[in-house]
């Protein structure tokens, strides 16, 4: 091969090392954004598991009465309420609190669920957002030395 053949093989060779390069970059960057986003919604699983665990325990202390208290603790962390839920777009309509027909403390269970929540992607590729199961904790009641079990003072 001559020299003229060398430097047109290398003219018509221009670019190639920019194209393998974009494709390699944009299947790097995807993989590594798949990673994020699948690290976030494997927290946000944790975190709405947990916070129907955190309701349930707080309803098992509380009369039936108190199941808009139940929601907040769920959703904020705090049975006052808030303005930040502890998962993004988790809303009080999310909580379900079922308390046993003829409810007593020490005696009865509470079930808690949280139902319907979107997972909204932060770079939607393909999906924008996702359907989470639904999170459910039943336990039993109990005073805890409240003194509102029945036959203690």
């Amino acid at each position: 091969m001559g020299k003229a053949d060398y430097k047109r093989a290398r003219k018509n060779e221009r670019g190639s090392s920019l194209v393998e390069f974009s494709i390699a970059a944009t299947v790097f960057l995807i993989s590594i954004f798949a990673v994020l986003e699948f690290g976030r919604a494997l927290w946000v699983h944790n975190a709405l598991a947990d916070a129907a665990r955190k309701g349930a325990r707080y309803a098992v202390l509380h009369n039936a009465s108190a199941g808009a208290n139940v929601k907040n603790v769920v959703v904020y962390g705090d049975p006052a309420g808030g303005s930040t839920p502890i998962v993004d777009n988790l809303a009080v309509s999310n909580v379900n609190v079922t308390y046993a027909a003829n409810y007593g403390l020490d005696k009865d269970t509470v079930t808690v669920s949280i139902t319907g929540y979107q997972f909204q992607f932060v770079l939607p590729i393909g999906a924008t957002s996702i359907q989470m199961p639904d999170y459910s904790t039943t336990l039993m009641a109990e005073c805890a030395g409240t003194g509102e079990c029945a036959g203690q003072p």
